[in-house]
């Protein structure tokens, strides 16, 4: 029997005891290094609890096996903290981040997303990835002496940049919010974040990617046999199908996912494995100075997975079902966006205090804030109270 062995510290790692400290100075914690102590924030956070209802696909009330933004970001966290530990990464700033990725979701995923930047576009726009970064340093108040949860430099700049340099996005009016921030807190827009954070992009990519051949195969818009012929998938499914005759396809499945997940994390960690070594990188310092990621698939592997996401949005994402949906989201909340924004009044007590005394262009970032905030439930019953007349006996 194999015993596992630890993998020894990568010198590009990030080292906690090096962080680079929080915007506003706290005392250092005694049991948990600064990135563990921003992963429990993120735990704790409002937004994070939200995500249990919110749409990843699938809106949170059409079945109790899909996932959900809230089991989506658990396992972008297992995939993430697996690869960062193997590579010997620190793992606990890899999870962090991909815990934190998409709190700025509003609700019914992509679909509320297109929804709040119509509505939003006269105003600054909208974009979840921003969202997501005012949700942690801005919208979250749990602490007395200061807004947001005060993340360490090292999680809010992988929270910004994982997927790599933004500093071209900075003059978008949707990014103002981080632009305005990096005035006062220098995050290095303009390189590639430290290897956690690429490791928890990348993990993201994974689970996905899996979990809605998952989700798609289990509510019933494509079948196995559709996936034979699409790369990386195909090949897997036979395979199981040849050595285990006697599976139901529910098994098969499920077994050529957990396959389909174990070879893009091996792709992953081959790869970057090859970057690093071609490279030189020696610190922290080095993975950013570079002019490519670090961590990445192999061209044939990013081949791969980009046929398999045409398949999926064929046939899932723009499935009818999925569309009649998606159809709905968008009324729902283009409905209470332009009710708030004509009538304030009807907007809850503690939101419709924050619009007074602002412009119209601030009014909407507030009923933007609140509405990007709901869950997909929450919507939906909110609308319901909105637009029709309650009737008592």
């Amino acid at each position: 029997m194999t015993i596992y062995t630890p993998p020894v510290r990568a010198p590009y790692a990030e080292d906690p005891a090096r962080s680079q400290g929080r915007h506003f100075v706290e005392a250092e914690s005694r049991t948990r290094t600064p990135f563990a102590r921003d992963r429990d924030r993120i735990i704790h956070a409002t937004a994070f609890r939200r995500l249990k209802e919110k749409t990843q696909v699938f809106v949170a009330h059409e079945g109790d096996h899909f996932r959900t933004r809230l089991t989506h970001s658990l396992e972008v966290a297992q995939v993430a903290r697996a690869i960062a530990t193997a590579m010997g990464l620190d793992a606990d700033l890899a999870e962090t981040i991909a815990l934190a990725h998409d709190l700025g979701h509003p609700p019914f995923g992509h679909a509320g997303e297109d929804e709040l930047q119509r509505a939003m576009e006269p105003y600054g726009g909208f974009d979840h990835n921003v969202q997501t970064f005012r949700v942690v340093t801005e919208l979250e108040h749990r602490y007395p002496d200061f807004l947001g949860l005060n993340l360490t430099w090292e999680t809010l700049e992988g929270i910004v940049k994982h997927n790599g340099p933004v500093v071209s996005k900075l003059n978008r009016p949707s990014w103002a919010a981080i632009a305005d921030y990096n005035r006062a807190y220098d995050l290095g827009l303009g390189t590639w974040a430290s290897a956690e954070a690429q490791v928890a992009a990348l993990a993201d990519d994974i689970a996905y990617n899996n979990h809605d051949v998952d989700d798609g195969l289990q509510a019933g818009l494509f079948q196995l046999e559709e996936l034979l012929s699409v790369p990386l998938i195909g090949p897997l499914l036979l395979a199981v199908k040849a050595e285990r005759p006697d599976l139901d396809d529910r098994l098969v499945r499920l077994e050529a996912v957990r396959r389909m997940i174990g070879a893009m994390i091996d792709d992953v960690m081959a790869e970057t494995s090859r970057r690093a070594q071609s490279s030189g990188v020696q610190s922290a310092l080095d993975v950013r100075s570079l002019s490519h990621a670090l961590v990445a698939f192999s061209p044939d592997m990013a081949e791969d997975l980009a046929l398999l996401r045409a398949f999926l949005h064929e046939r899932m994402y723009r499935h009818w079902r999925v569309n009649r949906t998606r159809s709905q989201a968008r009324r729902i909340l283009a409905d209470m966006f332009q009710l708030f924004m004509a009538e304030p009044d009807v907007l809850p007590s503690e939101w419709l205090i924050k619009t007074q005394g602002r412009d119209q262009s601030g009014r909407a970032r507030i009923v933007c804030d609140y509405i990007a905030g709901m869950t997909d439930r929450f919507a939906i019953e909110e609308h319901r109270k909105l637009f029709q007349l309650e009737i008592w006996n």
